[in-house]
């Protein structure tokens, strides 16, 4: 029995495409976080940690991905950070939380973003 796909399957899959990066593609993908642990990973198991978009799938992030930066991506570990809470002084507030993205890329891609 083969599976229907619905308009809202099709427009997804539509949103970001492989090949010319698109704004969709900018807006996925936010910023590299850049820790110790981060930046371990990225020289010893080639993976890239990024802020991502919070309601961006793994597919859609995989093909942000992709088109931006022109390297095949293996697999996608996403998580969502929970805001922390936060006091100046008297006045109480929370961080802003955010969806995070562990990338990482095929055997023989590489990706010098810190390199001279």
């Amino acid at each position: 029995m083969a599976r229907k796909t619905t308009k809202k399957a099709k427009e997804e899959k539509a949103t970001v495409s492989v090949g010319k990066p698109t704004a969709e593609s900018y807006e996925i993908l936010r910023r590299p976080i850049l820790t110790e642990q981060s930046t371990n990973i990225m020289e010893t198991q080639n993976k890239i940690t990024l802020e991502v978009k919070k309601d961006a799938n793994k597919v859609a992030i995989k093909n942000a991905f992709e088109s931006i930066f022109g390297v095949k991506v293996k697999k996608v570990n996403t998580s969502y950070v929970r805001p922390k809470s936060k006091r100046v002084g008297r006045h109480a507030g929370k961080t802003s939380g955010y969806k995070k993205a562990v990338i990482t890329l095929r055997e023989g891609q590489a990706l010098d973003l810190f390199k001279k």
